[in-house]
């Protein structure tokens, strides 16, 4: 198993070098082969993490700026780019290129931008991640990236296309590109745990956010605007928040990919109209070829003690990382050694990795489409267990196509209606949907 584990790792250090020659030039940005040395920025999605890796990217690089965006949302988007170009001033230069409708995403890959930053719910991402490669563009997608196995293809595809154009492709699972997390990474390669045994992530929180329904809107309006609160949409908590747990776990294994997974779950507190069709606690085994076993934890349930962090179990130790940007340990023989965080925010570093690929006009060149449909997969597949109460295989998963609206309009009917009581249908294991009495 620790030959194993050390080739495997050997991409993860490649990715760690990378990123720590990021850091570095963070501050000293490398010139543009381009006339003005200015590289611009197309955004689809303009909510709070949109965004945020907006600010992130402006950031990262000075000779950065963002010159369109599109949302269904208009008022929204403009109070996000409003905020953003009081921060950053005429780097942020939408002015009347602000687009609003689902098919809104499609001016901002035909404009002339260098790099589109894909941040809608995960739900739209396959479909953008492709035609974005199919326009040229060098792309940032948040994660996750899709919600069923059809999805996952669809990517798996496009990032395919996207090596042989040298478009760069850089996901949003941000612990990749944290200093403590790729820190104790590599100390887990050079063998400080001894082999790496079992790992375990817990999300553990509060309720998530609602909004509450308005008069006057239509049920689709009404879960776009509460899309963490639907499967077809978001594909559960673990797939939107227990992923980057899921992430560093599947990264201390080598990216390896899970044959199956089993799991439990339900709906402990979610009670009530409005509260949507996902559960709020779910624990998933994933079982692998080579005999290890992963465990994935997620709650969402207020008065109760919180974590999120990652922990390694290995034969001479173990490494615990925290959720994002935390401090990281490792133990050995009882032994604590702190990792402190780095200088430079993971959430800067990614967009930095990513802006100097472009900006190496192939010299350097990055594409994250492995990891980040491997652990989106995972997710998706601890899901569809917990769900159906059945061992679901990675083939199985892969297999999968969820549930679409009607059409793309805020008059479109969604995949889930409420009942006469404002009930949404749940996932009942063993049994398909229902309601809970």
């Amino acid at each position: 198993m620790k030959n194993h584990s050390r080739r495997s790792f050997l991409k993860a250090s490649a990715l760690a070098a990378t990123a720590m020659a990021a850091t570095r030039a963070a501050s000293n940005p490398r010139v543009h082969a381009g006339e003005d040395n200015m590289l611009k920025l197309g955004i689809v999605g303009c909510g709070g993490r949109g965004c945020g890796a907006v600010g992130n990217a402006l950031t990262a690089d000075p000779n950065v700026k963002l010159v369109i965006a599109a949302d269904v949302v208009e008022g929204r988007a403009r109070a996000q780019l409003d905020a953003l170009k009081e921060q950053f001033g005429e780097r942020v230069d939408v002015n009347d290129s602000l687009f609003i409708g689902f098919d809104a995403y499609k001016k901002v890959l035909e404009s002339d931008v260098d790099i589109v930053l894909l941040t809608t719910p995960q739900f739209f991402r396959p479909v953008m991640i492709k035609e974005a490669v199919e326009a040229n563009k060098h792309i940032f997608a948040e994660k996750p990236v899709a919600v069923d196995g059809e999805g996952i293809r669809i990517i798996q595809e496009a990032a395919e296309l996207a090596r042989k154009k040298g478009l760069n492709l850089v996901g949003g699972l941000v612990n990749r590109y944290g200093e403590s997390a790729r820190e104790v990474m590599k100390r887990v390669q050079d063998g400080a745990i001894g082999d790496v045994i079992t790992a375990r992530g817990d999300r553990m929180g509060g309720s998530c956010w609602m909004r509450p329904r308005v008069e006057g809107q239509t049920e689709m309006e009404y879960q776009m605007t509460n899309w963490l609160n639907f499967n077809w949409i978001a594909s559960e908590y673990i797939n939107d928040v227990t992923i980057h747990q899921l992430d560093i776990a599947l990264w201390s294994f080598g990216d390896a990919t899970p044959v199956g997974a089993y799991g439990l779950g339900g709906r402990l507190t979610r009670r009530g109209p409005d509260t949507g069709d996902m559960y709020d606690s779910m624990s998933v085994v994933y079982e692998f070829a080579d005999g290890r076993s992963l465990y994935a934890f997620s709650r969402q349930i207020p008065g109760c003690f919180s974590r999120g962090t990652t922990t390694i179990n290995g034969s001479k130790g173990r490494a615990v990382i925290g959720n994002l940007e935390a401090v990281a340990s490792i133990f050995i023989d009882g032994k604590e050694t702190k990792i402190p965080r780095g200088s430079v925010s993971g959430y800067v570093v990614e967009h930095k990795v990513l802006i100097d690929a472009v900006r190496s006009g192939g010299q350097t060149y990055v594409n994250n489409a492995s990891y980040m449909t491997n652990s989106t997969g995972a997710a998706i597949l601890g899901r569809m267990a917990a769900y159906t109460g059945q061992y679901v295989t990675w083939e199985e998963m892969l297999a999968s196509v969820g549930d679409k609206p009607s059409e793309y309009s805020w008059t479109a009917t969604p995949p889930t209606l409420p009942d006469e009581n404002g009930r949404y249908k749940i996932a009942l294991p063993g049994q398909g949907l229902g309601y809970l009495d």
